[in-house]
């Protein structure tokens, strides 16, 4: 298991669910997740098997070799079975934030969003909070998933800003919306 030298452990768990580093076997689940979700990414273009490997032996495979990498990503586990990734991102160490980024198995959206968006939420808090003591963490969601709102606001997230017909999808110009958590704990 590999293992991100700014934090003391690999493994982080509630419940039935775990977190750990990123892992190479789950990067074509990854690509399959983001290309069937390409519609709320940041991502322009379906990825290829090419792409992918190219991604996870140079950006990957580097955020475990530096001290302050800029994003730390996990692979997400049900009674461990993979069913999704995500992690801090955007990471700005000065100023001591980042950004969540989360996706699951495209099937599991329907029934299970709410319950496995929480949980992941609460394990990704416990590493930016506990483990990297950032002061606080924000999510950025292209408007086209309002129901993804009520869950951030249940799990102690506030609505910051609505950035107005700030990307473009399909045309046309959606608003992005910005929920943040601060470390309730300094």
């Amino acid at each position: 298991m590999r293992k991100y030298k700014c934090i003391s452990q690999s493994v982080f768990s509630t419940e039935n669910f775990h977190i750990e580093p990123i892992r190479d076997s789950d990067k074509y689940e990854i690509m399959t997740i983001r290309n069937e979700q390409l519609y709320h990414l940041r991502q322009e273009k379906l990825l290829t098997l090419e792409d992918q490997d190219t991604y996870f032996n140079t950006v990957v495979k580097n955020l475990f070799e530096v001290n302050f990498p800029s994003q730390i990503l996990f692979s997400f586990f049900k009674n461990n079975l993979f069913i999704g990734y995500g992690g801090l991102v955007h990471i700005n160490w000065k100023d001591k934030n980042a950004e969540i980024s989360f996706v699951m198995k495209t099937e599991l959206e329907k029934e299970f969003l709410k319950e496995n968006w929480s949980s992941f939420l609460k394990l990704i808090e416990n590493v930016a909070f506990q483990e990297l003591d950032l002061h606080k963490v924000s999510t950025y969601a292209f408007d086209v998933r309002p129901h993804l709102y009520e869950i951030f606001e249940q799990n102690g997230y506030k609505k910051e800003a609505v950035l107005k017909e700030h990307v473009i999808i399909e045309s046309q110009y959606i608003d992005v919306v910005i929920h943040a958590k601060l470390n309730v704990k300094k």
